[in-house]
């Protein structure tokens, strides 16, 4: 999917100022903010930054930072559209993330997961080329058809 076809997309669903403005990493995270809203969820996109490892001098190494912080539900998301490849290296991150912090509350959202979603909406699944990140966003009918 373009981007401009994602754009058409989202016209659907609500565009606050807040999802026009931010500068999202994957069309699908767009588009997961712009259901959180219409759902008057309250949501934050990458808020905190974990610290997950680091060397001798105590310099950070390598971080995690969820997509999004639901505060309301006092709840982290990560949107995991990728590859099976991608994804385990984050799930080892959460499993990290776990471990260093009890406290936080995350979810995983996976591509099986965010595919129901965009059913729900009575959209389908359009498979994002390696090139443009890959991962799974919402396809839209052609005008055409």
């Amino acid at each position: 999917m373009s981007d401009e076809s994602t754009e058409d997309f989202t016209e659907s669903l609500p565009l606050s100022e807040r999802v026009a403005s931010t500068a999202f990493a994957h069309p699908s995270e767009r588009v997961a903010a712009q259901i959180l809203d219409f759902y008057r969820i309250a949501w934050e996109y990458e808020p905190t930054t974990f610290p997950l490892e680091w060397d001798r001098k105590g310099n950070v190494l390598v971080s995690f930072a969820p997509d999004f912080y639901l505060s309301e539900l006092d709840l982290y998301i990560e949107l995991t559209t990728m590859s099976q490849k991608l994804v385990t290296k984050k799930n080892r991150k959460v499993r990290r993330l776990k471990e260093l912090y009890p406290d936080v509350n995350i979810k995983i959202f996976y591509q099986k997961d965010f595919r129901r979603l965009l059913q729900r909406f009575g959209l389908a699944a359009e498979d994002q080329p390696q090139r443009v990140g890959g991962g799974v966003t919402a396809k839209l009918e052609d005008p055409g058809e």
